[in-house]
């Protein structure tokens, strides 16, 4: 066998395509990451949703760094992991399909909650209803994964 050769028995880490989407829809708070001009790229955490099939959908005001950033570069990466082992994670990238402003209160209600919960959601929404009025949805089309489960290497 040459260096070069995977093992016969190398047991692949990749996700499948409903192990990556079910992990990606799961809560977990993503890293986005976007192309900034003479700099690396802008790298932040943030919520976001996702259902399988869909797209990526974070929310945030039209006047920060991210979304002027996202605006430029017509695209972004977002980055969800487990934080204890054996680690996992779902990297994907692609454009932005829709960039939509006013916000759907609907839509920023299931957002608080789903990383808040009701009682804490709520009242994040109260504590930043100000800011409403300047915050757009941006929607991503995955257009690139990258995955890793290594509970796969460990037979879990």
């Amino acid at each position: 066998m040459h260096a070069l050769e995977p093992e016969e028995d190398a047991v692949s880490l990749a996700m499948t395509r409903s192990e990556r989407e079910a992990f990606l829809a799961d809560l977990h708070v993503g890293v986005l990451s976007v192309q900034e001009d003479r700099h690396g790229p802008l790298t932040v955490p943030i919520w976001y949703s996702y259902a399988p099939g869909g797209t990526v959908n974070i929310i945030t005001g039209a006047g920060t760094r991210k979304a002027q950033r996202i605006a430029a570069a017509g695209r972004f990466s977002l980055c969800a992991q487990t934080e204890t082992p054996p680690y996992r994670y779902v990297s994907v990238e692609g454009p932005v399909v829709a960039t939509d402003s006013p916000v759907d209160p609907d839509e920023r209600r299931d957002l608080a909650y789903r990383y808040l919960g009701q009682e804490f959601g709520d009242l994040y929404l109260q504590a930043t209803a100000a800011r409403d009025a300047s915050s757009v949805a941006i929607r991503m089309q995955p257009a690139s994964w990258l995955t890793t489960d290594f509970t796969k290497e460990f037979g879990s």
